[in-house]
């Protein structure tokens, strides 16, 4: 035990949840991650798009992994919207709604894969569900870019969470010295913040990812 640990008792307890939370703010970007590429080999198989995989770099900073996905996430977010301006150019009001809704009856998929066959490359039924799931939870994409966006500036966190991604010894350096106590409480807090925040939108964005991918292997088989 360190003269440290032995004046402030909790410091071991505090050093442990920190790297807990470090774990587990590490496998929530990983996640991610995952989804991001899920949703990118789904664009590519069914909207003739050309995204490339992203991955996290270990020993990187915090801002530079969190800027990987922004990018990312930008340039989807760019083509749907693309695709989404023209199809509001070209059908119908309540054809535009129905597609949204995927409420499409068999007469109006014709008319609206037609369209989304102008505009995509491709009209099967899974092009033009994903289409109208992408339009539709565009929100959800921009709530998790957002979040991104705000870690990466440090909005959220700045003193542990920006070398989560460099090792826990950096982690641990980081907080070492004679305040180790209230600097362990300052990084604990700011992981708290950050996860009460990254955490839902986190869920979210995995779960419509996850259920667009499903939705569309569902049909297309």
């Amino acid at each position: 035990m360190g003269w440290s640990d032995y004046f402030y008792p909790d410091n071991p307890k505090r050093r442990e949840e920190l790297i807990r939370k470090s774990q587990e703010f590490k496998d929530l970007m990983k996640s991610n991650f995952y989804a991001t590429n899920q949703l990118i080999d789904v664009m590519n198989e069914h909207l003739s798009c050309s995204f490339q995989h992203i991955k996290i770099t270990e020993g990187s900073s915090l801002h530079d992994n969190c800027n990987v996905m922004i990018e990312c996430m930008h340039k989807i977010q760019a083509e749907i919207e693309k695709i989404d301006k023209e199809l509001k150019e070209k059908l119908e009001p309540t054809l535009y709604e129905k597609l949204l809704s995927l409420s499409l009856l068999p007469e109006d998929f014709k008319v609206v894969s037609k369209v989304v066959e102008g505009v995509c490359g491709v009209a099967t039924v899974g092009s033009t569900t994903l289409v109208g799931l992408l339009i539709d939870k565009g929100k959800i994409l921009g709530n998790i870019t957002s979040t991104f966006a705000k870690i990466a500036a440090g909005t959220l966190a700045c003193f542990g969470l920006a070398v989560v991604f460099m090792g826990i010894d950096m982690i641990v350096e980081a907080i070492l010295g004679s305040i180790e106590r209230d600097n362990l409480e300052k990084a604990l807090k700011e992981y708290d913040d950050a996860l009460s925040e990254f955490e839902p939108a986190s869920i979210e964005y995995q779960y419509n990812i996850t259920y667009a991918k499903v939705k569309i292997e569902g049909i297309s088989k």
